[in-house]
């Protein structure tokens, strides 16, 4: 039986262990891989939460930049990232990062964009969120060469804004915007960045990372005004069947 899982805290929101359970079944592999959840509350308790037949995990918030340091080897694309959301165990039990939430929001962004009117490199964005997540959106942007704009909740020179001073026109500027924070996420449907959405329209593009629901507020509020909307689930499912490569490389 390989055994494979996902840590982070809390994990009552994880759609990994339910697609791999899908994936399982679909593929006639069960019985012979497993995927459970490992609740870790301080990376310092990864090692006793973790059975040792593990061969490979995924991880999600808190912890994709706290595993770095228990990590022997980190891949050159996730070490410039900041981040690791994947792990593969070795023989000998030592741990290599990854970072497939790069490559699936590359291509999930890539196939959302092909209306684009023109070059990639004409885009602005605004990032939402400076969390772990956003490290990888931003490296996939530069990656594009679209230009970027961080948002949180506390200004930081020119490259981050706090919310408070996205005007009407900087966000009509800012035709691609994208969600990495939890707002909106299941339970709290209503929840929503503080935007001027009065000025985004047609020609925006609006990508959350959020997939339950489907439709957060952020992407129901630019679907009423024209905008081309995504979730983050395709996303996951293509940084889940990244990772699946990984660990059976």
């Amino acid at each position: 039986m390989k055994r494979y899982g996902l840590i982070g805290f809390p994990l009552g929101h994880s759609f990994s262990a339910g697609y791999f359970a899908a994936k399982f079944a679909a593929e006639g592999l069960q019985g012979k891989c497993t995927y459970e959840n490992f609740p870790v509350e301080r990376i310092e308790e990864l090692r006793r939460v973790l059975p040792e037949d593990i061969c490979g995990f995924n991880i999600t918030i808190p912890h994709k930049q706290h595993i770095l340091p228990l990590l022997a080897e980190i891949d050159p694309e996730a070490r410039e990232v900041g981040a690791v959301n994947c792990v593969r165990v070795a023989a000998d039990g030592s741990f290599r990062g990854y970072n497939t939430d790069v490559y699936g929001f590359e291509m999930s962004l890539r196939e959302m964009l092909r209306t684009f009117p023109g070059e990639l490199s004409s885009l602005k964005a605004l990032v939402l969120g400076t969390g772990g997540a956003a490290q990888a959106v931003h490296y996939v942007l530069n990656k594009l060469g679209i230009a970027y704009v961080e948002v949180s909740r506390t200004a930081a020179g020119a490259a981050r804004l706090a919310y408070e001073q996205l005007t009407p026109e900087i966000v009509a500027e800012h035709r691609l915007i994208v969600n990495t924070t939890p707002l909106g996420m299941y339970p709290d449907r209503d929840a929503r960045p503080a935007l001027p959405y009065e000025r985004i329209g047609a020609g925006h593009y609006l990508y959350d990372l959020i997939y339950n629901p489907a439709e957060t507020a952020f992407l129901r509020e630019g679907r009423r005004r024209g905008a081309w909307v995504k979730c983050g689930l395709e996303m996951l499912v293509l940084q889940a069947e990244r990772s699946w490569e990984i660990w059976n490389e």
